[in-house]
């Protein structure tokens, strides 16, 4: 969640005001996620309900990582200043600028301390080394399958869909 505003808070870089209703937009859905997370929560596990909002951290996460290093449409400024405010986390996106980790759904299925067997989550294995017909699914965020290379699913498509797959195994 992005700081609170107050009288102290530095202003906003120029260009903020273009992409602030989107961001409102996440922000608005991270609120109404959370109600019904709190109402749910007494007929679901935990980990059900905090799937939703793993989801849409990913998104605005990705959203604010696409606007700077793959459209370059924001300034350098106003991305440290999105990073400084919360409105994406610093720690994914460096991930994502690495190679093999550009998919990555969350920064815990990546910490073999997590697991069972000291390894990566199961979402990280590429689809053509599982068994044919299973279907996987992160108990973490969700995710069903956010490895890079071959054989593997776009993170964002798997995760706005509501973790269906778009792509098919050939």
């Amino acid at each position: 969640m992005p700081k609170v505003k107050s009288l102290r808070t530095k202003r906003a870089p120029e260009g903020f005001d273009e992409i602030e209703p989107t961001l409102l937009e996440f922000q608005q859905k991270m609120r109404d996620d959370n109600l019904i997370t709190q109402k749910l929560l007494t007929f679901l596990h935990w980990c059900t309900t905090a799937i939703l909002t793993f989801r849409l951290h990913h998104q605005r996460s990705r959203y604010v990582y696409e606007l700077f290093y793959k459209r370059r449409a924001i300034s350098k400024e106003l991305y440290e200043y999105l990073l400084k405010q919360g409105y994406a986390d610093g720690n994914l996106i460096a991930k994502w600028k690495k190679a093999g980790y550009e998919k990555v759904c969350c920064l815990r299925c990546i910490q073999p301390k997590d697991t069972n067997f000291g390894t990566t989550c199961v979402c990280r294995v590429p689809r053509d080394k599982l068994e044919e017909g299973k279907v996987v699914e992160c108990i973490h965020c969700g995710c069903r399958g956010c490895s890079s290379g071959s054989g593997a699913t776009s993170t964002i498509k798997a995760i706005s869909k509501g973790g269906e797959s778009s792509s098919k195994n050939e």
